[in-house]
């Protein structure tokens, strides 16, 4: 399968090279970090803006630059780098007893990048409103596919409990994202055609 359509990254810097690669994974690396500093700090796992940034960086990058950008990402905040929520750093919890209760949405990350990257290359999602919707809705499922089970293991929640502390909390947050990216890609992609 032939992934045909340019992102935002390739079509504002086409000259292919490492340099430009490299640049861009640590830049969406770096951008997700700043967007994860904007926290409300909810338990067992707080609000921040890093999803939005997992999304946009997938959107923009494709879908194998978007998935080294959210590994690296995932990697410095597990090295100790101060990258993760609020400032904070490593897979431990506070209490340095365990995983911290977030762990599963920070691997997951990766994987819904790397899904809205391919998406955009492979069906231009990103051009128009509801088409980015989707991709964003789709990177989204994965998120929570992959946090909520581990939330469960980690802290021993089922069914409503676990809804009530990894789901509900973050809906109408992750709508509000899920639109504004809606409304920025779409509109980039009209700065650039001009």
């Amino acid at each position: 399968m032939t992934l045909t359509h340019p992102t935002l990254a390739r079509q504002l810097a086409p000259t292919p090279s490492l340099l430009r690669d490299m640049l861009l994974v640590v830049g969406g690396a770096a951008f997700v970090a700043v967007l994860a500093q904007a926290e409300v700090p909810l338990k067992p796992v707080p609000l921040t803006l890093q999803t939005l940034g997992v999304l946009l960086v997938g959107a923009a990058l494709g879908w194998k630059r978007a998935l080294a950008a959210l590994a690296v990402y995932v990697a410095a905040g597990a090295a100790g780098l101060p990258v993760l929520s609020g400032g904070s750093a490593g897979l431990m919890n506070a209490a340095g007893t365990g995983l911290r209760a977030s762990v599963g949405y920070l691997f997951s990350y990766p994987l819904a990048a790397a899904l809205v990257g391919f998406l955009v290359e492979r069906y231009a999602l990103d051009r128009k409103f509801l088409g980015t919707c989707l991709a964003m809705l789709a990177g989204s499922v994965v998120i929570y596919a992959v946090g909520l089970p581990v939330l469960g293991a980690l802290t021993g929640l089922r069914g409503g409990a676990l809804l009530t502390a990894g789901l509900t909390p973050f809906i109408i947050g992750d709508t509000i994202k899920l639109l504004l990216a809606a409304l920025l890609l779409p509109t980039a992609w009209t700065f650039i055609r001009k």
